[in-house]
């Protein structure tokens, strides 16, 4: 066996920063989504703090407004800025003898310096490393993804308008706008995030945003399989298909970790490749030495300006790509992408929102027919047939775990219909009393016909990877 693919771990050595301890969250106050019995009293304790504590700053913010030249603070360095916000805010505690202990007060401290040089109360769930996701309905809802769960927090927006400064103040900084005349809003955040709100009209209730956070720790291969979501043996398949240039596409749906596979089997395509990646918030995080980035732009207020993504795999098949890695395959682009996956751009990557891969390929026949050409259903899927060799399927299980839940091969067209061949399954076989999913994944019994080319290449795998049946290590 060829062993270049058998420590996955190997293939980014790159020095792993130790991951940040989490943060302190003041005033987020987790709020179970289901029925449970009530806790304890003392447990009640942080609503009721963090309700006092919302009082106090909104009364200090007011006093800081009128009293403190804003200008000439905002310039200074932060841990400045904090050292004055805290002597003002305890000078004026006393003042007005509000009841509030230390924690509160570097609470309230911290509150109001984030008010002033960050996004208010969305900064500790920002910081938070255990929430992937926010997503806000009116300022007086607001959910988080943690481990993969939806749980609803608490967090302290004074009311609508407070949370429209906030939106402001984020669209602002990245040169968009939302109002009335434009109510929808979709950004890249200054650290990577991706960015949505919706305002009134739009948004019945109140503004409504969603926050994708951007992860500054990439995950290799290898993490994916000590967290359960791919087998060793299924990594290693993957993996050397990738280096061989097989052209693979990424199934599934929201928030199944589309992106982070991406990701993760784009290290092993070899070094020595010019690679372009194409999206509407660059969140790829390629380390080859030779990657141009490429990124949509929306039109501006007069409506011009717009570059979408076909513009951009357009314009990426004249800049001599080896490969072009497309973030979200989901438009007229997928026929543009086809074709360079069909004409010397073999092993070009993608992701695409489907739950089964016979799904992925009936998507992609809709996008071809959505650019509007003279093309029958036959040509549409030959052209399909011939581009694609892989399709991995991600799924998010109903405990919050991802997996990957099926691995299929693109094998050609017999008659009109695309042929697939599946050749890794994830199989369920119970539910636990806590909700946790039980399975295994399996081999199907059948060889993928790529192990041909791979063996050309010097790379081999035992036959006891593809038995059917068996367990996968």
């Amino acid at each position: 066996m060829n062993t270049r693919f058998s420590n996955l771990q190997n293939r980014d050595t790159r020095p792993q920063r130790a991951p940040e301890p989490a943060p302190v969250v003041h005033n987020a106050v987790i709020i179970p989504t289901t029925r449970k019995p009530a806790p304890p009293k003392p447990e009640a304790a942080p609503a009721k703090s963090a309700n006092k504590v919302l009082d106090a700053r909104v009364r200090i913010h007011r006093m800081l407004l009128e009293e403190i030249n804003l200008v000439a603070l905002e310039r200074l360095p932060k841990d400045e800025m904090r050292r004055q916000v805290h002597e003002f805010v305890s000078e004026k505690t006393r003042e007005e003898r509000m009841a509030i202990n230390i924690a509160e007060l570097d609470a309230l401290v911290d509150d109001i310096v984030d008010e002033m040089v960050g996004l208010g109360p969305l900064e500790p769930l920002l910081k938070d490393p255990e929430i992937n996701d926010i997503l806000i309905n009116g300022h007086q809802n607001c959910f988080v993804e943690k481990r993969g769960k939806l749980q609803q927090v608490h967090i302290p927006f004074k009311d609508e308008a407070h949370l429209l400064r906030i939106i402001n103040k984020i669209v602002a900084a990245v040169g968009r706008r939302v109002d009335e005349s434009q109510p929808m809003v979709d950004a890249r955040m200054l650290d990577g995030s991706r960015f949505n709100a919706a305002i009134r009209p739009v948004g019945v209730d109140g503004p409504l945003v969603s926050i994708r956070k951007f992860s500054k720790n990439k995950l290799g291969l290898h993490k994916l399989v000590e967290f359960g979501a791919i087998t060793q043996n299924m990594a290693e398949v993957l993996a050397a298909a990738v280096h061989a240039r097989k052209t693979t596409i990424i199934s599934g749906g929201t928030g199944t970790g589309k992106t982070t596979m991406l990701n993760a089997l784009s290290a092993f395509i070899p070094e020595d490749e010019r690679l372009i990646t194409i999206e509407d918030a660059a969140e790829l995080q390629l380390q080859q030495p030779h990657v141009a980035r490429m990124e949509t732009r929306p039109a501006n207020i007069e409506g011009h300006g717009e570059l979408k993504q076909r513009d951009l795999v357009k314009n990426a098949l004249r800049m001599r790509p080896d490969r072009v890695i497309l973030g979200e395959c989901r438009g007229e682009e997928a026929f543009d992408m086809l074709q360079a996956m069909n004409t010397g751009h073999e092993g070009s990557m993608a992701t695409i929102h489907a739950n089964t891969p016979r799904d992925a390929i009936s998507r992609l026949e809709q996008m071809l027919g959505m650019t509007g050409m003279p093309m029958t259903v036959q040509s549409i899927r030959s052209q399909i047939a011939s581009a694609l060799d892989i399709i991995v399927q991600l799924t998010r299980l109903s405990d919050g775990k991802r997996k990957v839940t099926s691995v299929a091969e693109v094998t050609g067209m017999e008659g009109d219909v695309i042929q697939m061949q599946e050749i890794f399954r994830f199989v369920r076989t119970g539910m636990e009393t806590d909700g946790k999913i039980l399975g295994h994944f399996e081999a199907t019994g059948i060889r993928p016909r790529f192990l041909e080319d791979l063996r050309n290449m010097g790379i081999e795998f035992p036959g006891k990877y593809f038995e059917p049946g068996r367990p996968q290590d």
